[in-house]
């Protein structure tokens, strides 16, 4: 069965809503100390997407 609602209609929908706070899931990449690549994770809220890039998220932030 087809979903009923795709990504790109969401959009669409919230967009006509207005300008609002968007979330976006802003992901970190590191260095374990044991050498490894871990990922960390987290969802913040923007008012506007060109905001994205200057997000600093640490690890102490928790």
């Amino acid at each position: 069965m087809a979903k009923a609602q795709s990504f790109v209609e969401k959009v669409r929908k919230a967009e006509q809503r207005g300008k609002g706070p968007v979330m976006v899931k802003v992901i970190k990449a590191y260095r374990s100390p044991r050498g490894t690549i871990r990922f960390f994770e987290r969802f913040v809220r923007v008012n506007d997407l060109a905001e994205v890039d200057t997000l600093d998220i640490s690890l102490t932030q928790r």
